[in-house]
């Protein structure tokens, strides 16, 4: 089965997100690879526009659509990151963005999503279907759905965050990512097994939301009802039906992690890296600080995948 995007798809997405998406930093830390054992390599989104990696799929995906489609409106769900990309992307090219987000959701992100003019739809994620609600706001208004992974334009668009990782780096030994719905290892996996064939990909998910851990195992998606962690923006119930024959051929293993470990990785990377990093962006540093992956990697590249985090919340680690 042909596998829903190709390297060249990362590529283009890279030259049309332009007008959207900063090319952020690459970081290092003598501290971090002492404790790792491994030459480390972060690829800061969490100073990307938005706070997070969203906005390199959102924008691709949105930046592709004609004029007639933009005019109707958007339409996604997402517990913030996601939600404030479609919400600038929108904006920016001049179109009505509406999103369903969990009434839990963090309030600075829903907080940074309203400033960017998008309307909130709220909802109770116990007990009430994003995807019921964004399906009748889609009937009734003929809006385009731009959802949070499963799209071959998102896919592409976040795989980007690796490419330009590995712009600056060379080759690498590994390359690891938050593994959520797949949309960015995905696309992070194409583009680096395209670029360095040997190099070993990995996917990092906290324990109580390890439904790429189990599908991998499964060899078939795997749905875990309501996950729960800290990390927020990897609570998606199961893989993408796009992202997930990506990941089963391009990546070798999903690491676990529990939400401890995020707490701490989170409180490393804000006292000695000097940079903030929301749990689910540091699930993939918590893999490698507390050394899951297998031993002998001697380098390693990690994406930080966002640093939106309530202070309130932060405050309790």
């Amino acid at each position: 089965m042909a596998l829903a995007i190709q390297a060249d798809d990362v590529r283009a997405a890279a030259e049309r997100i332009k007008p959207l998406a900063r090319r952020t930093p690459v970081l290092t830390s003598p501290d971090f690879d002492n404790e790792a054992g491994a030459r480390v390599f972060f690829k800061c989104e969490n100073l990307q526009r938005g706070g997070a990696f969203k906005i390199r799929g959102a924008s691709n995906m949105i930046l592709s659509l004609p004029k007639e489609t933009l005019a109707r409106g958007i339409v996604t769900y997402s517990s913030g990151n996601h939600a404030q990309a479609v919400a600038i992307a929108s904006k920016h090219v001049g179109a009505k963005a509406t999103i369903v987000m969990p009434e839990d959701a963090p309030r600075s992100k829903m907080e940074a999503t309203r400033s960017h003019g998008a309307h909130i739809v709220t909802y109770n994620r116990f007990t009430e279907s994003r995807e019921a609600l964004a399906s009748g706001i889609l009937k009734e208004s003929r809006a385009t759905l731009v959802p949070p992974f499963d799209h071959p334009l998102i896919m592409a668009g976040q795989g980007t965050a690796a490419m330009e990782l590995l712009e600056e780096t060379g080759p690498l030994d590994a390359l690891i990512t938050p593994a959520g719905g797949g949309g960015l290892l995905a696309g992070s996996a194409t583009i680096a097994k395209d670029r360095y064939p040997e190099m070993r990909v990995f996917g990092a998910e906290p324990e109580g939301a390890n439904d790429t851990f189990l599908s991998m195992a499964a060899g078939e998606r795997v749905t875990v009802a309501h996950p729960n962690t800290i990390a927020d923006g990897l609570r998606s119930p199961r893989p993408g039906e796009f992202t997930f024959p990506v990941l089963q051929k391009l990546v070798e293993r999903i690491v676990l992690v529990t939400d401890d470990e995020i707490r701490a990785t989170v409180k490393f990377l804000l006292l000695r890296l000097k940079i903030l990093v929301e749990p689910s962006g540091a699930v993939p540093a918590a893999a490698v600080l507390f050394h899951k992956l297998p031993p002998g990697i001697g380098s390693i590249g990690i994406v930080i995948s966002g640093g939106n985090v309530d202070f309130e919340e932060l405050a309790k680690y």
